[in-house]
């Protein structure tokens, strides 16, 4: 059958310029870059961000300019209120309340970021190895995980500081120990449902071994959640060291964190409380500023949700 010819008037050439004009364009972003984007948006997230920033630069430089030091007292200047020479008052033995908030920043903040670090090895390593492996392994690495899951984490930390001397080395290598459960199960999960991609079927079949995959790529496919734990996990560090230092298991006096000022202002609440909730604002802010941020990282990284 004939194909009939068509007319030469049916065609119009199309300059460059007008597909120029009429092509959309968006750039490519990469999973990272659309996080960060995503991030940005949240508004409770960047609050918490720059809130965080700001209690970590005052905690290192604060101290450093101060006029006092966090352990200097001034008989002279007990229990004074706060003024224009001490921001903050003084406390029972004339020390700058000031200047122990600002000192008591850096434990609160080094026992929640080290503690969360701890956390963070022995958890991944723990619940990769578990999930990655599997069988009997498996079973028996997540009974032990069910058992101490059972007791309340609270309960053993104030065994183990009452049988270890207080002090902060020891607040930290009792979290580390004790908050690690969480992180080795959601680990566990996330390389179970990873483990059976077809990539990591493919690393096997060309002899890479099971460490190379574990380390090179399910744990960082993994690093989503895992991101987002390590952030929630610092705020419950800081609040668990409060209440150590609070009941007089923390670091020891003169060292400042905010359980112990919480712990010294709670005698003389009714007549100066300032003593006690200048410290407990400073916790209040900063565990919200952490759950901020965490929450903003849980959303930001979740796949589901990109566009």
């Amino acid at each position: 059958m004939a194909i009939s010819r068509l007319p030469s008037d049916a065609f119009e050439p199309v300059h460059r310029g007008k597909v120029k004009e009429e092509t959309f364009f968006r750039p490519s972003l990469t999973y990272w870059q659309d996080v960060r984007r995503r991030l940005k948006k949240n508004k409770m997230a960047m609050i918490g961000l720059f809130t965080i920033i700001i209690i970590v630069l005052v905690s290192i430089i604060g101290p450093v300019l101060a006029p006092y030091s966090y352990s200097e007292m001034d008989w002279s200047a007990t229990n004074k209120p706060p003024s224009a020479k001490h921001w903050f008052g003084t406390d029972n033995l004339g020390r700058d309340l000031f200047v122990r908030v600002l000192y008591g920043a850096r434990i609160s903040l080094i026992v929640g970021i080290f503690a969360s670090l701890i956390n963070l090895t022995i958890g991944v390593i723990y619940g990769g190895i578990s999930g990655f492996v599997g069988g009997w392994l498996d079973n028996l690495m997540m009974r032990i995980v069910d058992i101490l899951y059972g007791i309340p984490s609270l309960i053993y930390v104030i065994l183990l500081m009452v049988i270890l001397e207080p002090g902060l080395q020891n607040i930290l290598i009792t979290l580390g120990v004790a908050y690690w459960l969480g992180m080795a199960r959601i680990v566990r999960g996330q390389i179970l449902t990873l483990k059976e991609q077809d990539y990591v079927l493919a690393a096997r079949v060309i002899g890479v071994s099971w460490w190379r995959i574990l380390l090179k790529h399910l744990i960082p496919n993994s690093m989503g959640p895992i991101i987002v734990t390590v952030t929630l996990s610092i705020p419950s560090a800081i609040f668990t060291e409060a209440f150590l230092s609070f009941i007089g298991l923390g670091v020891r006096a003169p060292m400042a964190s905010w359980g112990v000022l919480a712990s010294d202002g709670l005698s003389t609440l009714q007549v100066y409380p300032f003593q006690l909730i200048i410290p407990a604002i400073a916790i209040c802010i900063t565990m919200l500023a952490f759950n901020f941020l965490g929450d903003g990282l849980r959303d930001a990284l979740d796949p589901r949700m990109r566009k």
